[in-house]
Formats: C-alpha cells, sequence, structure tokens
C-alpha cells in the first residue's frame, strides 16, 4: 500500500533538547575524542568503521539451527547490556509508540499470544502500556506473564522461546538502564501496509522525541526509518541527532518508489536534509557504483543484513569505503574488525602513517579492488 506523502516544509522545527544541549556533540567513550556530532551545515561524518549490534545482542530467528540467534532475546535490556560486554560502538533498536503515548521497543508490528488454544494477534500500536507489558516474562516476583508467539516469515507461528529470557521494556528505560558507553541507533518503526497521515506522525515522533531529550544526556543517538515521510519528519523536528533512511537498496519492490534502490534514497535524503543510508548489504554489493555516488552527496552510509556476518564481507565493506555494520553475530565480528580493521588503523596512527585510513590486515591494490567489486553482484545471486 502506498505511503501517503507527507509536505514537510510546512512543519515547525521544534526544540525538543534542552538550550545547553544545543551544540551536544554526540560522544561516547568508545569513540576517540572526535566522537560524532552534526557540524553547522548539517553534515555528518562518522569518526571510524562502526559495529552496532542488531536488536542488541542479535536478532531472534526462531527456525534457525544457529543457537547464536536464539541465545538472549532481542530488543530487551538485557540483550542490549550483553550486547555492550563486546567492543561495539552503538545498539540498534525498534521503536513504536502504544496508544498511550508510551515509547517501547518492539520490532514486530502484532504480539501474538494463546488463550485457551486459541491463537490472537494484537497490533503494538492498539495497546496500552500496561497491556504491552504483560506479554512474556515478568518482572514482578510471581506474576505470570501472558504467551508470546511469533509469526515467521513464512506463516508459521511458532513459541517465542530463547536460551535466556527477558521482559519488554519501555524507551525510557532503555535510557536508564543500558551502558552509557553505547550509541543508540533507533529505528522509527512503522507499518509497511498502512498510510499515515501527517498528524499522526508527527504526533508519534514528537512523542519519542520528547523521551530522548529527557533521558539521552551525552549519549551518541541515530534515528533511521524505512518510512520516508516519517525520516524527513524527525530530521525537521530536530536538529541535534542525525537521521539516516533505511532502505532494502532494491532488493524489494514497493508502491513507493522511494524505497526501491540505492539513487531513490540519495534523493530522500539530499530532499530531507538527512545524514545517512542504511542499506540492506545485498542493495550495496549488487550496485557498488552507488557507495561512490553516495559518498559524493556527502552523506554516510551503513549496513544491515545476514552478509553482515560473515567477517570478510564485513572487511570488504570497510574497504569500499562504507561506515559500519549492523551485525547479529556480536561477539564474532566486532572481534574480527577489531582485529583486522581498527587496531591495524591504530597502529598506524601512533606511526604516524598519513596513509592509515586505508590500511587493514586485509588489504588489495586498487586492481584488485576493482575486480572484487564487479565478482560481487555475481556471487551474491547464488
Amino acid at each position: 500500500m502506498a505511503l501517503k506523502a507527507v509536505n514537510v516544509t510546512d512543519v515547525p522545527n521544534l526544540d525538543q533538547v534542552p538550550e545547553n544541549n544545543a551544540s551536544l556533540s554526540l560522544y561516547s567513550s568508545r569513540f576517540n575524542s572526535e566522537g560524532l556530532e552534526l557540524n553547522s551545515e548539517a553534515t555528518f561524518k562518522v569518526p571510524k568503521f562502526l559495529v552496532i549490534g542488531h536488536r542488541g545482542h542479535g536478532m531472534n530467528i526462531l527456525q534457525s539451527s544457529d543457537s547464536r540467534t536464539k541465545a538472549i532475546k532481542e530488543n530487551t535490556i538485557l540483550s542490549f547490556n550483553s550486547a555492550a560486554k563486546f567492543p561495539i560502538d552503538f545498539i540498534e533498536f525498534d521503536v513504536q509508540v502504544t496508544k498511550d503515548d508510551c515509547p517501547v521497543i518492539f520490532h514486530d508490528d502484532f504480539i501474538f499470544s494463546e488463550e485457551n488454544g486459541t491463537v490472537f494477534e494484537k497490533r503494538v500500536t492498539e495497546l496500552s502500556l500496561e497491556e504491552f507489558l504483560c506479554f512474556g516474562p515478568q518482572r514482578e516476583a510471581g506474576k505470570q506473564g501472558k504467551s508470546l508467539l511469533r509469526k515467521t516469515k513464512d506463516g508459521k507461528i511458532l513459541n517465542w522461546n530463547v536460551e535466556t529470557d527477558d521482559s519488554f521494556c519501555t524507551l525510557a528505560e532503555t535510557f536508564q538502564k543500558v551502558d552509557p558507553s553505547l550509541g543508540f541507533n533507533i529505528e522509527l518503526k512503522f507499518d509497511d501496509h498502512i498510510v499515515y497521515q501527517q498528524d499522526h506522525l508527527i504526533h508519534v515522533l514528537q512523542v519519542i522525541l520528547q523521551v530522548v531529550s529527557e533521558y539521552a544526556k551525552d549519549r551518541p543517538i541515530i534515528f533511521s526509518s524505512f518510512h520516508p515521510d516519517a525520516a524527513q519528519l524527525v530530521r525537521k523536528l530536530q536538529n541535534t541527532y542525525p537521521v539516516f533512511f533505511l532502505t532494502n537498496g532494491g532488493t524489494q519492490v514497493y508502491y513507493d518508489v522511494r524505497r526501491n534502490s540505492l539513487e531513490e534514497a540519495i534523493k530522500v535524503c539530499m530532499e530531507g536534509g538527512l545524514q545517512g543510508i542504511v542499506s540492506e548489504v545485498k542493495g550495496v554489493f549488487g550496485n557498488p557504483g552507488a557507495v561512490p555516488r553516495i559518498k559524493e552527496s556527502k552523506l554516510s552510509l551503513l549496513t544491515y543484513g545476514k552478509l553482515n556476518n560473515v567477517p570478510e564481507a564485513v572487511c570488504m565493506q570497510h574497504l569500499m569505503g562504507i561506515d559500519g555494520v549492523i551485525v547479529d553475530f556480536v561477539q564474532e565480528i566486532s572481534h574480527a574488525v577489531d582485529d583486522m580493521i581498527i587496531k591495524p588503523l591504530n597502529e598506524g596512527l601512533r606511526e604516524g602513517d598519513e596513509e592509515t585510513e586505508t590500511k587493514s590486515k586485509l588489504q588489495f591494490s586498487q586492481q584488485e579492488l576493482s575486480f572484487l567489486l564487479k565478482l560481487i553482484p555475481e556471487l551474491i545471486q547464488h
């Protein structure tokens, strides 16, 4: 279903951040002194190759034979703080707003549960906060939560079983309880099958921004969304934190053409004053020529997807000039990046080498890199 276009030029800029934080540098102890910040021209530069934990310690895939995908409940405080034990920079998580205006952390549009042998579904945004928190494990001793199921992409409904479970949480709790050294990549979550009116989008975003304003302090934050209008609106509503447009990069086709290619993603960013793109990695590997065009547009580029759980694919992206990766296998990939990219660069910096930005343990000549880039579109089709 089409997403209704919103005229963002008529949306007022809202000062959601206290005045004394107006020039806030998005600094974390995990970064060098450069930190992350928007400059006076509202452009944004990632100071290092970022590793971002997907939904915290990694997303849950209930049908997978890999135990790592069912180790810890995704999008929970436990998952976030488990990811913080490894050398990563950000965690990525999904925010929706309940019907009583509380931003909560949950990926799917619907919650599935079972009562008296009958499976039912409820839309997250149509639940109150109290109703939302009733599902799954409860924090109150002796209290039993409602059963929690999950619908897979092929339509199966399975028990949402993981090795280490945890209760649902709100955005405010996440700010208060998660390791302060971790940056937050806050994905603004909207249903692909709903046409949202401008007033509704603005209201939801304002509710989220109010929580960010109250609790963010000096934590690094990046906003992102697959919804092009929401991404452009949150950029209009605040000018402190960078906003990235999420895209499948052409690996899926949507009615809204703005979501169907990296070229369209560049247009969305340029028209809305956004700072970067987050693409499915296959979309980038299938169209490597888009990377220099993104860089020429002074946009940052991050990726997500299953290939980001392969160390060689991650290091290849570093060589291509991509700024960071969102990963599920946090321990393995963070250590691989640390060994193959971060440590060699830091060693080069200490030696005063002017070419340190291009150095890593995986080094290719320009001719070899060009050859690999030509091979990638063929490889990902198999």
